[in-house]
C-alpha cells in the first residue's frame, strides 16, 4: 500500500526541481522584455544625421557671416548595407551642404548623397567607415496588426538614439501635406515621432524594421506616420539600381513576394542577351542569394551587385522547380542596351545623383519630422512652418 501524498507537497517538489534545473530568474531576466531585446538588437543599425546649409539668400552673397546664417538640420537613418549605405527621408538631406552621420558608438563620418526619390521622400546616403556596419534586420509590413506593439528609434530633437514605444494605430493612411507633397498607404502609430525622427525605423518586437518614420500630425499628440517597409524597399531597390549608379545592367525584372510565411524575389522577366540571360537565369526562378548575400527582395539583389567591377564573376543561387541551382553571373557582360526592368521608372519619380554631388531640388514636406534651426527670427519662423507648427497669439476665449 502506497502512502498518501498531499497535492501541495507534490507541487512544492515540482517547483523545487524546476528551479534547480532551470535556475531562479534574476531581476535582470524579468526586466529584459521582448521590447528591450528588440531595442538592443536593432539600435546598432540606426544612425543620427546632422546637416548644415547656408540660407539661400546668403549663398549668392560675397559678404556674409557663416555663423549667423548657418542652418542646421537633424534626422535619422537606417543601415541597409554593411558598406555604409543608409536610407533616410529625402527632406532630411535636401539642399544641404554638409551631412554628418553619427553611429551608435558615437563615431561620426561625412555622408555623401547617392540617390533620392522626391515623390516617395526617400534617399540613400553613403559613409565610408573602417569597419562594416550592422545591417538592420528587415521585416514585412504585409502582416501588421492593429494594436501591435512597435517602437521608434531616432534623433528626436537632437537627443540621439531616443527610443519611444507604442502601437500600430491604423493602416493605409493617406496624408496630404500640400499641393506638392502627399503620402499614401502610411502606417499610423502612437509611438512618439518627434522632429529629428525623420528617416528612422519603426520596429516590431522581433527587432525588424517595418516602417520608415516620415511625418507627424501638426497640432496633435501621439499621431505619427511611417512608410511601410515593403513600399520603401521597392523604392530603395530603384535607388540602389546598379544600372543607374554604376551603368551596368543585369537584365532582370523581378517581383517582391512577401507574406508572414516567406519573403522571396521572383524573376518575372529576363532581358535577351543580358548578363542574367547569359548566365542561365530563367523566368520563374526564385533568387536565393548573390555572392553569399541572402536575397529576399529587389533591394538585396541590387546591393549585392552594386559597386562590383566589370568582369567579376559571382555565384547566384536560384530555386528552380523545387531544387537549388548555382549559376555564375559575370558583371557587365551582354548587350549594353539590355536594360534592367528594375531600373525603369518615370524620370519625375526617381532622381539619381552621382556620389559627391550635393545639389538637390525639391519642396520640404511641411509635416516632416526633421528639425531645422536658424539664428535669425524670420528664418526661425519658416523652420517652424516646415515642421507644420506655427506660433500664434491666443484670442480672448483661449486666454480664459
Amino acid at each position: 500500500m502506497f502512502p498518501l501524498v498531499k497535492p501541495n507537497a507534490v507541487l512544492a517538489v515540482v517547483i523545487c526541481l524546476s528551479m534547480a534545473h532551470c535556475g531562479v530568474l534574476s531581476a535582470g531576466d524579468v526586466r529584459e522584455t521582448p521590447l528591450v531585446r528588440a531595442v538592443q538588437q536593432s539600435r546598432k543599425s540606426v544612425v543620427n544625421i546632422h546637416t548644415e546649409r547656408m540660407s539661400a539668400d546668403e549663398k549668392d552673397s560675397k559678404f556674409f557671416s557663416s555663423k549667423s546664417r548657418k542652418v542646421t538640420g537633424m534626422g535619422t537613418g537606417v543601415v541597409i548595407d554593411e558598406r555604409g549605405y543608409i536610407v533616410t527621408n529625402y527632406h532630411v538631406i535636401q539642399d544641404v551642404d554638409v551631412i554628418t552621420v553619427t553611429l551608435d558608438g558615437g563615431s561620426s563620418y561625412e555622408g555623401r548623397p547617392v540617390s533620392y526619390d522626391r515623390k516617395h521622400d526617400l534617399a540613400i546616403v553613403k559613409v565610408d567607415t573602417p569597419e562594416g556596419l550592422t545591417v538592420m534586420k528587415m521585416g514585412t509590413s504585409s502582416d501588421l496588426m492593429l494594436a501591435e506593439t512597435v517602437y521608434a528609434v531616432g534623433n528626436a530633437f537632437g537627443y540621439e538614439h531616443t527610443v519611444t514605444s507604442g502601437i500600430v494605430s491604423q493602416l493605409h493612411r493617406d496624408v496630404e501635406v500640400d499641393e506638392t507633397q502627399s503620402y499614401e498607404n502610411l502606417i499610423q502609430t502612437d509611438a512618439s515621432i518627434n522632429p529629428g525622427n525623420s528617416g528612422g525605423p519603426l520596429i516590431n518586437l522581433h527587432g525588424e524594421v517595418i516602417g520608415i518614420n516620415v511625418a507627424i500630425r501638426s497640432g496633435a499628440q501621439r499621431i505619427g506616420f511611417a512608410i511601410p517597409i515593403d513600399d520603401a524597399r521597392r523604392t530603395i531597390a530603384r535607388l540602389m539600381s546598379v544600372e543607374r549608379l554604376n551603368g551596368i545592367p543585369h537584365g532582370l525584372g523581378t517581383k517582391d513576394v512577401k507574406s508572414p510565411e516567406e519573403k522571396k524575389l521572383v524573376v518575372e522577366q529576363v532581358a535577351s542577351e543580358s548578363a542574367a540571360d547569359l548566365c542561365g537565369i530563367r523566368t520563374g526562378d526564385i533568387i536565393r542569394s548573390v555572392r553569399g548575400i541572402q536575397v529576399q527582395d529587389g533591394t538585396d539583389l541590387e546591393r549585392s551587385l552594386l559597386d562590383l567591377p566589370r568582369g567579376k564573376v559571382v555565384d547566384v543561387i536560384v530555386m528552380r522547380e523545387g531544387r537549388e541551382e548555382t549559376l555564375q553571373l559575370t558583371v557587365g557582360v551582354g548587350k549594353s542596351n539590355a536594360t534592367s526592368v528594375a531600373a525603369v521608372s518615370k524620370q519625375s519619380d526617381v532622381h539619381v545623383q552621382v556620389v559627391g554631388n550635393s545639389k538637390r531640388t525639391a519642396e520640404v514636406p511641411v509635416m516632416a519630422s526633421s528639425i531645422v534651426s536658424e539664428t535669425e527670427q524670420s528664418v526661425m519662423n519658416r523652420a517652424w512652418d516646415l515642421l507644420g507648427l506655427r506660433l500664434e497669439k491666443l484670442n480672448e476665449a483661449e486666454r480664459q
